[in-house]
C-alpha cells in the first residue's frame, strides 16, 4: 500500500462565508460519513481542513491505496467530489513523521 493525499476545494466561496445550503449540508454530513467509514477501515491517515472562510480554504485527505487507479477511484467516490460541491485534486505523497508511528 502507498500514500496519497487528495486537496478538496470547494466550488461555491459562499459555501464558506455564508455557510452552506441544504443539498451542500447532506453532501458535507455524507462525507464525514465517508470519513469514519475509512478510519475504520485502516485506509484513512489523516485529514482536516484549513479554517478560512475564503477560497484560500482546503481540505485536506491522506489515506493508502494499492496504486493510482485505486487511489483516484476513492478520491472520486468521496461525496464532496462526486456531487460537484467540491473538486478533488491527487497527489502520490509519503508521511515522513507521523507522532505515534
Amino acid at each position: 500500500m502507498k500514500d496519497w493525499l487528495y486537496i478538496l476545494r470547494p466550488v461555491r466561496e459562499a459555501m464558506l462565508s455564508e455557510g452552506p445550503d441544504e443539498r451542500e449540508m447532506q453532501v458535507l454530513q455524507q462525507h464525514v460519513a465517508h470519513m469514519q467509514r475509512l478510519l475504520q477501515e485502516g485506509t484513512l491517515v489523516l485529514a482536516g481542513r484549513t479554517q478560512y472562510d475564503d477560497m484560500r480554504t482546503m481540505g485536506l485527505v491522506i489515506f493508502r491505496a494499492a496504486d493510482e487507479d485505486a487511489a483516484r477511484q476513492l478520491m472520486e467516490s468521496d461525496p464532496p467530489v462526486a456531487q460537484g460541491v467540491m473538486t478533488g485534486e491527487l497527489h502520490p505523497y509519503q508521511v515522513a513523521f507521523m507522532a505515534g508511528r
